[in-house]
């Protein structure tokens, strides 16, 4: 772990003692980083971090009954009261929109629960450097959101006939064996191709190929999605 040059403070607010217990038991042999404010809920970090500002901030996305609220709202009144602090969230929430909405509040970044706890260091370090940092899990619901989203679009944006025959073609079939698949003309499955490519913008194959798997089109026919 890294020796910090000078002493780092720490705010962390869970409404499980468990958690705070097994964060101060992660920083306890950390030079020079110290822990300097627990709380249950917003009420007693806010109260903490108007007697003294702290560099980081970890704060369980929901805690109940705070009379700041918690989640986003608590996020929010943090960066606006208290912009010196970096904020790290911890959640178990599998709700993708929200941590957009998490990150887009001001937060400096987001560890799941259900990662290893080691990397809430990981989170202090790299928020301390001015940089945002996302936790294994949850970079992967992002870009599992991110997938389905663009899939919609571009379902909005072809039709069924040409979404099959372009996900049949970047899993390697050529015109001539998707139009015996499908029992079509290769004329109509050239032209179902071309209309889908002109629709998304696509200007060659080696584009299309990349298109597909990039937004996880192929992977979701694959699925059945």
């Amino acid at each position: 772990m890294i020796a910090f040059t000078q002493r780092i403070k720490l705010a962390v607010a869970d409404d499980h003692p468990l958690v705070v217990l097994a964060i101060e038991r992660l920083i306890a042999n950390v030079q020079n980083i110290e822990i300097v404010c627990r709380a249950q809920d917003s009420t007693g970090l806010v109260e903490a971090l108007e007697t003294q500002e702290c560099d980081v901030v970890i704060m369980d996305f929901y805690m109940p009954g705070g009379e700041y609220g918690d989640g986003i709202d608590l996020i929010k009144y943090i960066v606006e009261h208290h912009p010196k602090s970096a904020i790290v969230v911890l959640s178990m929430t599998t709700d993708a929109d929200l941590i957009a909405r998490a990150l887009d509040a001001g937060a400096n970044a987001v560890v799941s629960k259900q990662d290893r706890l080691e990397l809430i260091y990981v989170a202090i370090v790299t928020v301390l450097a001015h940089e945002d940092y996302l936790g294994p899990s949850v970079r992967i619901l992002l870009a599992d959101a991110n997938s389905a989203n663009r899939v919609d679009l571009i379902r909005q944006k072809l039709t069924r006939r040409e979404l099959d025959v372009i996900a049949r073609y970047a899993r390697g079939g050529n015109v001539t064996e998707i139009a015996r698949e499908l029992g079509r003309s290769v004329k109509t499955i050239s032209a179902q191709k071309c209309a889908a490519m002109r629709k998304l913008e696509l200007q060659t194959d080696a584009e299309l190929y990349r298109f597909a798997f990039d937004s996880g089109l192929v992977q979701a026919q694959r699925l059945g999605v």
